[in-house]
């Protein structure tokens, strides 16, 4: 079978390794060899594969093999201009997956194209019964074998990311975050270890996966963040991490509820809420708080506050436990019923749950305060408080420049242009001079 095609990826490949037609040709004999099935692959071969005949498939494998070792690096399938190995149905296994999308965000020439990436309201989301235990059989290195030593150093990595990321903002953290995944965390994917360790891995890799989503959503490029999201659902049901996978489709949920797409919201979060029943009282609150303001965005006011009252008897229940879940916790509470009295039209309800979230919120939270604070300044200058909108703001103009996130320059942006029209008024004027010292190139709105 051939292709019309020279195979760019592989001819990109090639040059980048260095090798000459024969080296390249030795090394995929020597890996054959190395496997038990001696080949006697030559010049005029590698010639063909470049010029878009495809290698058989029990020799492809070995051709990525050999260009991973030489380039230090993993190689799929579709980097090198191969189709999906036989049994995906079509769809790159959940590490080449993984790995192919991981590279795509680490490369700044690529970084238009994946903001260009729409979120889709009918993206197919897996069911727990779908993805739980599945997932492409262990591809054991003679070189690598993983233990809980390496599944620590993942789960540590990602909390130092996400506390980066709480801090100053997902636009730095998320390609470190998408380099770890790529060099480090999908090799381990594939290194030979005992089927606790497998699965202790998944579970940390779903975790980061989640993560990195999440600030995708923040960079607002919702396309990409939905394919995080994805993996991280196939890698948690593959791991039996039933905590990652509900996390992950409520995580889901509000990038939708956000995009003002309450129907997708509240499919989504029943499907979080339905997938956890045994749920603790904690995990519930996180939970009921999401279907709250998903229902109230839809404008069903009964179930809406149906679910908030079961969101603050949970939290009231899980509050004698000392770890919040996440950083679901009172202040994430308040700002939910927030949320619901606004959607509901309760505007100066919101501002109160709203100052009230703030004060609860922890200091080091820094973008969402950013993005809380704004949202409460906007509905204290929709009810005519000008005045405390202006020092709303004003609090957000100091914290700002700590900030790398795309939300938080979106919510900058809507200050200005809010606040253009009030000049006249001197909080307003101080606070537009304010704005342009930590924003010297206007924010397109």
């Amino acid at each position: 079978m051939t292709t019309r095609q020279p195979n760019a990826g592989l001819e990109r490949l090639y040059r980048e390794s260095g090798w000459t037609l024969r080296q390249f040709a030795q090394e995929v004999n020597r890996l054959g060899t190395e496997r038990g099935t001696p080949l006697k692959y030559q010049q005029p071969s590698v010639h063909q594969w470049l010029s878009g005949h495809l290698p058989k498939d029990a020799v492809r494998p070995l051709i990525l093999e050999a260009l991973a070792r030489r380039l230090l690096r993993p190689v799929t399938h579709a980097e090198a201009g191969f189709p999906p190995p036989e049994g995906s149905s079509g769809h790159p296994t959940t590490v080449e997956g993984l790995v192919d999308l991981g590279r795509q965000d680490m490369d700044p020439s690529r970084r238009s194209v994946l903001s260009a990436g729409l979120f889709s309201v009918a993206l197919t989301v897996p069911g727990w019964p779908d993805v739980v235990g599945r997932m492409e059989a262990v591809q054991s290195g003679k070189t690598q074998r993983i233990g809980m030593a390496d599944v620590n150093m993942v789960i540590a990595m990602t909390e130092r990311v996400s506390d980066l990321d709480d801090q100053f903002g997902g636009r730095h953290a998320r390609p470190m975050a998408a380099a770890f995944l790529v060099n480090t965390v999908a090799p381990y994917l594939r290194a030979d270890a005992t089927e606790e360790v497998r699965k202790a891995m998944m579970s940390a890799a779903s975790d980061l996966c989640y993560l990195t989503g999440y600030m995708a959503v923040d960079e607002g490029v919702h396309g990409l963040a939905q394919q995080y999201y994805l993996k991280a659902l196939e890698l948690a049901g593959a791991s039996e991490d039933h905590l990652t996978y509900c996390t992950t489709l409520r995580g889901m949920s509000v990038q939708a509820v956000d995009l003002r797409h309450g129907k997708t919201a509240m499919r989504l979060a029943d499907a979080a809420a339905s997938a956890s029943p045994q749920a603790g009282p904690r995990m519930r609150a996180f939970l009921a708080g999401q279907q709250a303001h998903a229902s109230a965005q839809l404008g069903e006011r009964t179930k809406a506050l149906m679910y908030l009252r079961e969101a603050e008897a949970a939290m009231e229940k899980a509050e004698s436990q000392s770890k919040t879940f996440g950083s679901y916790n009172p202040s994430s509470l308040t700002y939910h019923a927030g949320q619901v009295r606004y959607e509901l039209g309760d505007v100066r309800g919101s501002v109160k749950d709203l100052e009230e979230s703030d004060k609860l919120r922890h200091s080091s939270f820094k973008r969402n305060r950013i993005r809380y604070l704004s949202m409460l300044a906007e509905r204290q200058l929709d009810i005519g408080h000008l005045e405390s909108a202006c020092a709303t703001w004003v609090k957000v103009v100091e914290i700002y420049p700590d900030v790398q996130s795309g939300q938080c320059d979106k919510a900058m942006s809507t200050m200005q242009a809010r606040i253009r029209p009030y000049l006249k008024n001197q909080a307003a004027r101080s606070l537009y001079e304010r704005a342009r010292l930590v924003t010297p190139t206007p924010v397109a709105a």
